[in-house]
């Protein structure tokens, strides 16, 4: 009989031991869910093939300056998480509207137009060297007026398309020199193959697509390298596009981006994938 009480005795001990444990490891998950829970997870949309601005290394990770710099921003909000989604400039667009993504970096200038679809933060991500790309004999025109002037014909441009803007606002503010904008189809054309077939006078282009094409000993018209020419006529400010829930996490943004730009963090990073220092035009660059 004494065997028995024993017996049930310590089986009671061993039962209440291992309820104790579990109400333990309970409240040890919980509070661990309650703070994991304080971290949101915010997908960043990126335009993967867009180097060197946005794109994917040879090891398919993400890179670029655009998202380098997010990289950073992330380092600085212990609440939010960033998970980098490569994808294409449309869905892009769609997505960070939509909310399937929250933000996105895309080397995306400013319009009034994305302005009724985006929230863009109070500090800019980085800058973008825009210029005209010209045959070798025409490389004296080195601005707006000069091509407007020379009365030369422009490669298409979508109106969709920031670079689209850019055109149409020199247009607003030189109505008697105005260039020959057309609206075209397609979000972007093949501006370098259309100058050099002589199909156009000139076409705008982002240096570091001008690099990417022409300059890359990989790139596609590598061989045009003596026969084209890129002239920057302006430095324009790029931006994140972020959902227009997002204005909380817009904020945040700012916040981290303004201490990266104290630290000449962004500076860096432009003189890694862009060759040179950017922000040293910053006085004369555009919106």
């Amino acid at each position: 009989m004494k065997t028995k009480n024993f017996l049930k005795t310590a089986a009671t001990g061993l039962a209440l031991m291992a309820l104790l444990a579990g109400c333990g490891t309970s409240s040890t998950s919980s509070s661990k869910d309650s703070s994991d829970a304080k971290v949101r997870t915010v997908k960043v949309a990126f335009d993967q093939a867009s180097k060197p601005m946005s794109y994917l290394d040879q090891n398919g990770n993400p890179t670029g300056y655009d998202v380098e710099v997010m990289k950073l921003v992330d380092e600085l909000l212990p609440d939010y998480k960033f998970e980098f989604v490569g994808t294409s400039s449309d869905d892009l667009l769609l997505g960070v509207e939509q909310g399937k993504y929250q933000v996105g970096v895309k080397n995306a200038f400013w319009t009034e137009e994305r302005t009724k679809k985006f929230i863009y933060p109070k500090e800019f991500l980085g800058l973008s060297s825009t210029g005209l790309v010209l045959k070798k004999n025409n490389e004296d025109v080195k601005t707006l007026e000069d091509f407007a002037s020379k009365k030369f014909t422009l490669a298409p441009i979508a109106a969709n398309n920031a670079q689209y803007t850019v055109i149409d606002e020199y247009n607003k503010a030189h109505p008697d020199n105005k260039v020959k904008l057309k609206a075209g189809d397609a979000f972007t054309v093949d501006v370098v193959q259309w100058v050099n077939e002589g199909r156009v006078d000139g076409g705008v282009i982002i240096e570091g697509a001008f690099k990417k094409q022409v300059l890359d000993k990989n790139g596609p018209y590598y061989n045009l390298k003596d026969d084209v020419v890129y002239n920057e006529f302006a430095v324009i400010k790029t931006w994140p596009l972020f959902n227009k829930k997002e204005q909380k996490f817009a904020d945040a943004f700012d916040q981290a981006m303004k201490k990266l730009k104290e630290e000449k963090k962004p500076n860096e990073l432009s003189k890694k994938f862009y060759g040179r220092d950017l922000f040293e035009v910053l006085d004369s660059a555009k919106r």
